[in-house]
Order: C-alpha cells, then structure tokens, then sequence
C-alpha cells in the first residue's frame, strides 16, 4: 500500500482531472480496500454504509495527511482518497485567485468586529481553503479563534480548532452553542448543515462575533433566500451578514504549453459576449483593451492535460442599506440580483474571462464550472 502511494504521488497529475493509474483485480482490490480501512480505523466488515477516516504517511521525507471516504455500490466499494499537504502551508487570498474588487471586498469585511462572512460553492470548490486564509489573516495574539471542523484538515497554530464527532453527538450546533461560553472573539463553524446551526450562528454574529463559515448554494445571490429557507428570521439577516462569497475552482493554463486564439475565433467571440455583459465601469476599460491576448491549452510531457494546477473565479455580494431594505420587503433572488448589479458586483463568469484575459485559464477551462 504504502509503495502505491509513492507511485501515485510521483505522477504528473493535475488537479480537477481524472487519470487512470492501475487496473485492479477483484482480489486486489478486496486486500487493498481492507488495508486501507485498517490504516484510517474504520470497521472492514462493514461495507453497507459510507464511511470516513484518515490516515497519516511519511512520503519521500514528507509528512502528508490522507482524507478517505468510502461508498457502497453493487460493485463493491468505491474509495475515494483526499491528499492534503500540511508543509504546502495555507495560501493567501491573492494565491487563491482574489483580485481587484472581489479582494477589497474580503479584506475590508474582515475589519468589522461582529457579523457572518459566508462562503458558498459545491463540495470540492475549495470554500474550506478560503476559510483557512481568512483565518491566516485573522489570527493575532489577542484574538481568541475558535473553529468547529469536520474535519481539520490544516493545524493552525493560535487557532482553537475542534474537530466534529457527530456519531457521538457533537454536530455543529452542540459545538457553537458550548464555545460561545469560551469567550471567543471569531468563530469558524466548517458548514451551516441545518436549521439550528444556521439559526445559532446568526444569533452568535448578532451578539458581538464574527463568524465565518460555509454555504451550499449555486450563487452568491442566493445566500440569503437559502438562509430564510433554514429559519433564519428575515429581520435579523440585515444586521448579521456582512458578505456572501461564491466560488468555483477552474484548472489553469500550463504556461509551457498554450497557444494564443486568434481575434475572430469562436473563444475570442465568447470572451466578448461575456466583456460586454459586465457592469459598464468594467467593461468599458476592458474593451479599450482590445486586442486581447487569449490563449488555449495545448498537451506537451510538462503538461499531459495542458493544464497546471487550478485557481479560484469568484462573485461577491456585500450588504447595503439597499439590500437590508429589499430582505424586508422580501428577499428573493431576483430582487438581490437587480441590487447586484446596483453593487456592480461582478459574476464568477466574469471575474473567470478576466482571468482568461491576463492568460491564466483558457474559455474552454472556464466553461467546464460555469
């Protein structure tokens, strides 16, 4: 097992791709999934429900931790394993991908002293690794951080990290409401799953904490419908949620191996369509710009898939005496998305083509998220 792992992890992959690296037989594979569930403690006779668990390794000097999760299906189980590279450090918000207003808006929402700053995206959108650079950025000597987590993926030194047990009782509800009596100044709850921890972290937010935490919805304009429909009261979202974040991760150009599109093309034309459906302020810079620079992924033996690891596209909405008035009249999606465009906020679309536009993802990479 171990000497597959250090095979596995000397391969060129990319991140957001798919590679076939062995073809298992039935017998292997029974020996390997045992082995596996051995080394991360979950029951090997169980095969009827998922379960979940890691496991730590030495590989070529370094220490990496390994996430797993299996499934039941009628073929036997599927395991998936999560790598996770605790010496790879946790990245700053400009590594991930913020840029221009989407960054000014993160950082000056992380000034106030109480309120909600949520993160929303489908699983694998890396929300948890932007929660991690906020609390990078957060994390002083006088402040006391408190995160609830399930489960830890990175060690954050200064950080009261709590890992989540729900098979013994301690959700994420149980967890916030006991750490409110440990005094803590920031608050990271890993996922608002239920009514209870939606409702509890708005009441924390309410009370002088500034929590963060993670969301399941398509968009950012839809955060605060998604909240009213987990209970929230309408009237207390104006005072409590300061910013909504929703992000996508896109794989990104190896810069070996692109080839520049030529003006005309279909990617040049869709690039345009999506410049000129932005706020005006942008795309009227953006259009002056003209000709752009656009490129495509091409394969070459640095890069099998033409692409070289990922990067956020990201869409911020921020609360406004505006939209504190529209949540009162009624929050749907429609009315937040016409204050959107008020806010000039600019999609994860179009923050994707200006990524396309300073050469870093290809139109093909962009439209594969959105």
């Amino acid at each position: 097992m171990i000497r597959l792992v250090h095979q596995y992890l000397d391969l060129p992959t990319q991140p957001g791709a798919r590679h076939l690296f062995r073809d298992l037989s039935l017998q292997s594979h029974q020996s390997i999934s045992n082995r596996i569930k051995i080394m991360t403690r979950m029951k090997i006779d169980e095969t009827r429900v998922p379960q979940d668990g890691r496991f730590h390794l030495d590989v070529n000097g370094k220490g990496i931790d390994f996430r797993v999760a299996t499934l039941p299906t009628p073929n036997g189980e599927k395991i998936a394993i999560r790598i996770l590279d605790p010496e790879a450090g946790i990245k700053t918000l400009e590594d991930l991908g913020f840029e221009g207003r989407n960054l000014q808006m993160m950082n000056e929402a992380i000034k106030k002293p109480y309120g909600m700053i949520l993160i929303t995206g489908p699983t694998g959108s890396g929300k948890s690794t932007t929660l991690y650079a906020l609390l990078q950025l957060l994390n002083k000597e006088n402040v006391n951080i408190i995160s609830l987590e399930d489960p830890i993926e990175y060690y954050v030194e200064g950080v009261n990290q709590s890992q989540i047990r729900p098979e013994i009782g301690y959700d994420f509800a149980t967890g916030l409401r006991n750490i409110l009596r440990q005094d803590p100044n920031i608050i990271m709850v890993g996922e608002i799953r239920d009514k209870e921890t939606a409702q509890l972290a708005t009441q924390a937010a309410l009370t002088g904490h500034l929590v963060l935490s993670t969301l399941h919805t398509n968009n950012a304009l839809g955060v605060i419908p998604r909240l009213i429909d987990m209970g929230v009261d309408p009237f207390l979202l104006p005072s409590t949620l300061i910013l909504a974040v929703a992000q996508r991760l896109v794989r990104k150009l190896c810069p070996e191996s692109r080839e520049a599109v030529e003006a005309g093309s279909a990617s040049y034309q869709l690039a345009e369509n999506d410049v000129k459906s932005m706020p005006q302020v942008f795309r009227d810079e953006i259009l002056a710009q003209k000709p752009w620079q656009i490129y495509k992924s091409l394969v070459s033996p640095q890069c099998p898939n033409g692409t070289s690891g990922r990067i956020g596209i990201y869409e911020t909405l921020v609360m406004t005496p505006a939209l504190q008035q529209i949540i009162a009249e009624g929050a749907t999606e429609g009315k937040v998305a016409k204050e959107a465009e008020s806010q000039r906020m600019l999609t994860m679309r179009h923050d994707g083509i200006q990524k396309v536009l300073h050469g870093l993802i290809g139109i093909e990479q962009l439209y594969e998220v959105t």
